[in-house]
């Protein structure tokens, strides 16, 4: 048995059981692919994969089993060469982080400073997706860390904690009737088409429940993953629009004019989720306490621990 295989076969049930799109990801050939499998099957005396012919059409309930003792394995073998390069040296290497646009505008530029300062040769590689999509890079170890305020708890091989809380605010033109009410309320606000965020990204369930509460129902006229379009096109005056109260600038946004909701919402948490049995390198606990104060090596390492 091969840790090549293992590979081979793990990849091939994270890719709805095609050998091509496992081989592409892999960057093999697909008879190689499927040879070693063959092979793998050979040697253990079991089928691992239930056919249609030559098609793999699932995994069979031993394959089941292996797939998931495959994983183990091979979360195993990366701990060992993420616990081997921090050996060699714990200045250099690389960090993987899984975000939304949100977060990699607005939320993670200090943080990011701060660790390029203190490791300058560890490189940094920020992927953007969705919530859904950063958290199971995390779960299936493609990024070390997942940045997101949802998305992350539908994947039970993530850890998950809390980093911080944030509150909306509603972007209007200048000149808006919104900037003469003494206290903004979800009422006067369901006057108004309203831009805002897609759902699944940034809180915006959280943000329904409330008008839901209410016996509202808001027009949304529009609606992005990325609060910059949102303002853009709230300048455009198609609406109002209700953002995260961090991805305001009063300088940098002018003339567009924010007016605080935080009362009218309930605080959203952005979350940070890690593949539970990880070894992180040292560096990588010093960029989540850059981040999240409260959250120490001692903290981190108790989450992650199975």
């Amino acid at each position: 048995m091969k840790i090549q295989q293992l590979k081979y076969v793990r990849e091939i049930a994270r890719r709805g059981m095609s050998i091509s799109a496992a081989a592409n990801a892999l960057h093999a050939s697909q008879p190689g692919v499927s040879n070693q499998v063959q092979q793998l099957e050979e040697e253990l005396g079991l089928q691992i994969f239930e056919r249609h012919g030559k098609r793999l059409t699932g995994l069979t309930a031993v394959g089941k089993s292996v797939i998931d003792m495959a994983e183990r394995v091979l979360q195993d073998v990366d701990n060992i060469r993420q616990l081997a390069a921090d050996c060699r040296s714990d200045q250099t290497g690389t960090l993987s982080i899984g975000t939304t646009h949100t977060q990699a505008r607005y939320a993670l530029p200090s943080a990011i400073k701060q660790f390029s300062g203190r490791y300058p040769q560890v490189h940094l590689n920020m992927v953007q997706g969705t919530p859904p999509e950063v958290a199971e890079m995390a779960a299936t170890g493609r990024v070390d860390i997942a940045i997101a305020t949802e998305g992350l708890a539908q994947f039970e091989q993530l850890a998950i904690l809390p980093c911080y809380q944030w509150n909306r605010c509603v972007v209007v033109p200048p000149g808006h009737p919104l900037l003469e009410i003494s206290k903004l309320s979800l009422e006067a606000i369901a006057e108004y088409p309203i831009l805002t965020y897609v759902m699944g990204f940034t809180g915006r369930a959280q943000q329904d429940q409330s008008f839901i509460e209410k016996g509202l129902h808001p027009n949304v006229v529009f609606t992005a993953t990325d609060a910059d379009v949102i303002k853009t096109y709230v300048e455009l005056e198609l609406g109002i629009g209700i953002i995260a109260n961090m991805a305001f600038d009063p300088i940098k946004d002018a003339p567009l004019q924010a007016i605080d909701a935080s009362h009218l919402f309930r605080p959203s948490t952005t979350h940070l989720g890690i593949r539970k049995g990880s070894y992180l390198r040292g560096y990588m606990y010093a960029f989540i306490e850059y981040f999240a104060s409260h959250l120490d090596r001692e903290a981190v390492i108790k989450a992650i621990e199975i």
